[in-house]
């Protein structure tokens, strides 16, 4: 357990979560049903008050919280806004967090959002200049930073290494966590034609603090990722070798679009909980 705790940066393994979302609130509030942690939108409660607030006041009576960001735009070449990053901070005070996590990406320009989450080139002076941002945030908050790799639909001409040659120099760089989607990772390699379980054993395993799993949808010549339906076998497979490197780490179920009844989301957080038993069993054989 120690060596796991210190191959985890420090920090614990939460068990399998789901994400926080208001069709589920009444059910959540009036019966209290036992889930390990829930993930929230940080954005979503970086405001001075109002149901928000208090919203996530009745969930933190009962529950773990962890924060996930869609609007940090690490890759960004504007300054850093720390405007948004005291807001973030502020909201970390009231959750607790062990670890704030966002996306490996860039999301406008020149004071410009585009509400994506948009690629970067792989080059090392990306590299070089997403890891120092990423060190100032991460000493800023005064808590792990964890960077997300994302779905994308194209590729830079100027890239000169693998996605996840460019997310392990960045973690290692910058000395900050993975958030490492698997949904992701397949949806990438079939629009991108590359092999996913290179690329989930081609990361810093040590580095993995936390694991997302969602559905999408299929269009035949690409993958949206739509967090719209349950994870697929496929999906499933890479989270099996995924967590064969890493041991037990927090795992979280996405789903965002579509969102079904409660009990359809707890069911696929009980279907990971099943394989990390699985996984865990063979490793100790």
């Amino acid at each position: 357990m120690e060596n796991a705790t210190r191959m985890r940066l420090g920090l614990p393994d939460l068990g399998v979560g789901i994400g926080l979302r208001i069709p589920h609130y009444r059910h959540l509030f009036e019966h209290r049903p036992r889930v390990d942690w829930f993930e929230i939108i940080s954005e979503n409660f970086m405001v001075d008050g109002g149901m928000p607030l208090a919203n996530l006041e009745r969930a933190l009576q009962s529950y773990r919280l962890v924060q996930h960001g869609v609007s940090l735009s690490i890759g960004n070449t504007d300054p850093l806004d720390f405007g948004y990053l005291r807001r973030l901070k502020a909201l970390l005070a009231r959750v607790k967090s062990p670890w704030v996590s966002d996306h490996l990406c860039w999301t406008g320009a020149h004071g410009l959002h585009l509400h994506d989450l948009l690629p970067l080139p792989y080059t090392d002076e990306a590299v070089r200049h997403v890891a120092a941002r990423a060190r100032v945030v991460q000493d800023f908050l005064e808590v792990r930073l964890a960077l997300e790799n994302v779905s994308s639909y194209l590729t830079f001409t100027s890239s000169r290494m693998t996605e996840w040659q460019f997310l392990s120099a960045v973690a290692d760089e910058a000395d900050c966590g993975i958030l490492l989607d698997v949904n992701n990772v397949y949806v990438s390699a079939y629009n991108h034609g590359f092999d996913p379980e290179a690329y989930i054993d081609g990361v810093p395993h040590h580095r993995i603090v936390q694991l997302h799993l969602a559905g999408h949808t299929h269009h035949g010549k690409y993958i949206l990722d739509t967090h719209s339906d349950r994870v697929i076998d496929a999906v499933w497979a890479l989270y099996r070798r995924a967590l064969g490197h890493t041991g037990d780490v927090s795992t979280l179920i996405e789903w965002d679009d579509d969102i079904p009844p409660f009990e359809d989301v707890v069911a696929e957080a009980e279907k990971a909980r099943a394989i990390r038993m699985e996984v865990a069993r063979a490793r100790a054989a």
